[in-house]
């Protein structure tokens, strides 16, 4: 069996490890001294990269760094599968996969190039294919953990078929943090597609919907689509004779392949076009909003600031900018995402990560995950929710 291994996997006599141990049984000691005036007594937040600070609710506490847990612990080609620690840079374990002609399918985004393992876990954010691909979570084979009662865990495997009872490896996928520091990540990969081709077709905002609702239902090898400013552009991947003929049967206008490169990259990254119109507008007070519809549901009609709507995964997640104390846009987009079956969110700006709105159920199960892996609720208050 061919593999490849780098660095070493978290181990009981990892002096990092022990480093972070000492951390939390002194935050559980600093938690449990403290008086009803000492709410931030103890309180920590978990850091990688620092690439998406943004994100969530505002950090609170001592900085707890994973930086120095770097390294991919194992690598098997053959079974598809990696294993890296948390503060691996997203660019290593990419090098290492495209060696080897293998991708993370997801495409996890790497903010202003950074990003590392924890973070990716701790994010679950995905990339422009993940309605063919899947999400972070799809793709989480294992993780170690260190909870907040200074306990390290080890969850799943190396292998689809180690998951068992719970799978709380997956769990922590889009968990921001708050169950825990993820200390170490066991990942599917995938091998990259024989043959891409992008094609670009010019088509206003509904009919592209309709045109991608319609092309979703045809055996299409669409990995990934985008739709902004009267333009969409579907990326095929797959195998040559099948990318071949959706070209033919598909039409439009192929895409050079370095230009298209380049632009599924920015779109990953948010440093194409529309993002960085996005970042200007969010450095004026104003405000990025991710929308999160089903694929089928009609344009919003909030054209908010810029050229309006970026539209991405089929129809399913869009992105619109509005000015900060626009209260009519703000209203109309949420009502209009509600509507579709969807909710809207602030992804960045001075209200990132307002909290939606959850069923008295689904508060309640977070609530007992929260109590269940960190009791004394040391590890980023807030980042999730308000409560937690």
């Amino acid at each position: 069996m061919e593999g490849v291994v780098e660095g070493a996997a978290v181990t009981p006599g990892d002096p990092v490890l022990a480093e972070l141990l000492d951390r939390v049984r002194a935050a559980i000691v600093d938690r449990q001294a403290a008086g009803p005036d000492d709410e931030g007594a103890g309180l920590l937040c978990i850091r990688g990269s620092g690439s998406k600070d943004f994100l969530g609710g505002p950090m609170q506490g001592e900085g707890l760094s994973t930086q120095a847990l770097r390294g991919i612990s194992s690598y098997e080609p053959s079974e598809l599968v990696i294993t890296a620690r948390a503060g691996t840079p997203l660019a290593e374990v990419e090098a290492a996969l495209a060696e080897k002609g293998q991708c993370l399918a997801f495409e996890p985004p790497r903010f202003e190039g950074g990003g590392t393992v924890g973070g990716l876990v701790a994010a679950g954010l995905a990339g422009p294919s993940r309605v063919a691909a899947g999400g972070v979570r799809d793709f989480m084979l294992g993780a170690t953990l260190l909870n907040g009662r200074a306990e390290v865990l080890s969850f799943g495997g190396q292998v689809m078929k180690n998951v068992a009872g719970y799978d709380v490896a997956r769990l922590l996928a889009g968990s921001m943090g708050v169950l825990g520091v993820v200390l170490e990540a066991s990942l599917k990969v995938l091998p990259v597609a024989p043959a891409t081709t992008t094609l670009r077709f010019d088509l206003d905002e509904r009919t592209a919907l309709q045109k991608l609702n319609e092309w979703g239902g045809q055996p299409l090898p669409i990995h990934a689509s985008a739709w902004w400013d009267g333009v969409l552009v579907v990326r095929l991947c797959g195998a040559r004779a099948a990318v071949q003929a959706a070209c033919e049967r598909l039409g439009g206008e192929v895409v050079p392949a370095d230009l298209a490169s380049s632009f599924w990259t920015g779109l990953r990254d948010h440093e194409d076009e529309f993002f960085a119109e996005a970042r200007q507008a969010v450095a004026q007070a104003g405000l990025l909003w991710r929308v999160a519809v089903p694929q089928t549901a009609a344009p919003l009609g909030v054209k908010g600031l810029g050229s309006g709507t970026l539209i991405e995964w089929g129809g399913a997640q869009r992105w619109v900018v509005t000015a900060e104390g626009d209260t009519a846009s703000e209203q109309a987009l949420t009502k209009a995402a509600r509507a579709a079956g969807g909710h809207a969110q602030v992804f960045r700006g001075s209200r990132s990560g307002r909290t939606l709105e959850l069923d008295p159920v689904l508060l309640r199960i977070h609530r007992q995950l929260k109590q269940a892996f960190d009791p004394h609720g040391l590890f980023n208050r807030g980042r999730l929710h308000p409560e937690f």
